[in-house]
Formats: structure tokens, sequence, C-alpha cells
């Protein structure tokens, strides 16, 4: 049984709430990926809740706990579902988003969901092939360039991904939008540090707009938060994008996000196709998590 099953058992088979309901909850959270300090701390504040609203019943229990759920992620909710097209404030240049993540959190699929996202707004955004470690990662972004009709800009493994981005900027346009894959090592090394923060002052020189998303695999759990504790110290993205969220993820690891790091979730992906990615819902997301349909 999946976490979603087991929450949702948990609750329409619990007898009543009792000191021994709100220790097997705890323990649940945890194996939700929500963290061990994070479940203790939202089941001390749940009984408080439910003690204060007279909530008797599991069913009851519940829903407190889907509103406190939802509370952890409003404390980063203006951060979160950033525009993908923002209005900028008169500065020329194009929207620049950035993907960041180790290898294998699906960026460059990513990249290629949120150009799609573009398209369906009526843009066409340009793809840029900045991760030039790995010649696969710049030959699958021009497969899905070609799949989605959209140009691009790519140099040979091995060259300076900010000049990847510069021409992709400059094949944009001052109103375009450039979607920027890079590389996916662990971003500790000082040398990628700094080949980041030369992309930086390309976009930064150049863009109207900037967001540097961060790329989590929500079926990972836990090391989701371990790479996202280290990215958010090195490059401080400004939101993440959970990929490969289907029935296997659990999910908890969004809770600890918004509460540990203040880092917000803009976007969910969750199959293979183009078309599947959403914009995040916090009340939608803390609901399910909580096991309520």
């Amino acid at each position: 049984m999946n976490f979603a099953g087991k929450i949702k058992s948990f609750f329409a088979k619990a007898p009543a709430v009792s000191p021994e309901f709100f220790d097997e909850l705890s323990d649940l959270l945890v194996e939700g990926d929500l963290g061990v300090k994070e479940s203790y701390t939202l089941v001390e504040l749940l009984q408080e809740r439910c003690k204060k609203e007279n909530s008797a019943s599991p069913e009851q229990a519940r829903d407190c706990l889907a509103g406190l759920l939802e509370e952890m992620l409003h404390h980063v909710e203006t951060a979160a579902g950033l525009p993908l097209m923002p209005e900028t404030s008169g500065k020329a240049g194009p929207a620049v988003i950035l993907l960041l993540g180790v290898n294998g959190v699906g960026k460059t699929t990513t990249a290629a969901k949120l150009a799609a996202l573009c398209q369906s707004s009526g843009a066409k955004p340009v793809l840029a092939a900045a991760d030039t470690f790995r010649a696969a990662a710049i030959d699958q972004l021009k497969i899905h360039g070609e799949r989605l009709g959209l140009r691009v800009v790519a140099h040979q493994q091995g060259g300076d991904p900010a000049a990847v981005v510069y021409d992709a900027i400059e094949a944009a346009g001052k109103d375009g939008i450039v979607i920027a894959d890079t590389a996916g090592r662990m971003h500790t090394k000082s040398a990628l540090v700094d080949e980041l923060r030369k992309i930086d002052r390309v976009v930064e020189s150049k863009a109207a707009r900037y967001s540097k998303y961060l790329v989590l695999d929500a079926t990972t759990g836990r090391n989701a938060f371990a790479q996202a504790e280290i990215f958010c110290e090195a490059v401080t993205p400004e939101a993440a994008i959970l990929s490969k969220y289907d029935s296997t993820a659990k999910g908890g690891v969004v809770f600890s996000l918004a509460s540990g790091l203040r880092l917000p979730v803009a976007y969910l992906c969750t199959g293979e196709k183009y078309g599947d990615i959403q914009t995040f819902n916090p009340h939608n997301f803390a609901r399910e998590f909580a096991g309520i349909n």
C-alpha cells in the first residue's frame, strides 16, 4: 500500500482520538517523508488544535491536520506559483528561467514541460542546452525541441554554459523567454558555483526577469531535502519544481522545504507527457496528503 492509501486507512480505522492515535500518526508522518522534527512538532500542534476546537473524532482530527499542513505551506506562499511569463517593470530583455538540480531528477524533461506550458499561452520560448558537461543532455534537449517545434541553442560538449545562455538570450529577443537546462553535478565545488555565478552575471545584465527553479525528484524523499539544503546555500533558488510526483511519491518533503528552508514549490510534474505539469496548489496538496480527496 502506498502512503496515500496508508494515511486514508489510518483515519478510517482509528477508533478514537487518543494518545496512541497521535503517536501512530507521528510515525506515519515520518514515513511520509515529512521529517522527524517536523512530524512531532506538527502532531503537538494538532493535539492543541483538536483540544481547542473540541475535535474528538478521527475525521475532525484529519480536517485539523489538513489545515495545519496548509498553514505550513502558506508561510512561503507569496513566493510560490511564480508566473512563468511575468510582467516586467520597463526593463528590456527576455524572461530567463534557469533549472537547477542533480543528475537524474528530470531537469531536461521539466524544461520541455515548461516550454510546452509557455506554448499553451501563445509564447515560443528558446531552450538553452547549458548542461555542456554531458553530451546526452544536449542531445535530449534537442530532441524535445524538435518535437515541440522550438529552437534549441547549444554549443559543443565541454563549452561555456554562460555563453550558451548568452546566445539563447540573443536568440529570444527582448520579449522572449529562455528556459535553460544546467549541469546536474552537486553544486558544492567552488568551480561549479563559479560557473553558475557566471551565468548569473550574464542573465542579470541581459534579462528583464530571472527565475531559478530547483528541480527535485519527488520519489527520493528526504534525499530531495538534503539536495535542496545544498542548493539553497550555494545558489539561492526562488522555488522548487517537484518532478516524478506519481503514486510512489509520498510528498511530505514539500512541507519540510517550506518550514525548514522557506522554499516554496511552484510546479508539480506528474507524468511523462509534456502536459503533465501543473501549478502547485497548497490547499489541494495539503488535503491530499492528509487523505482527503
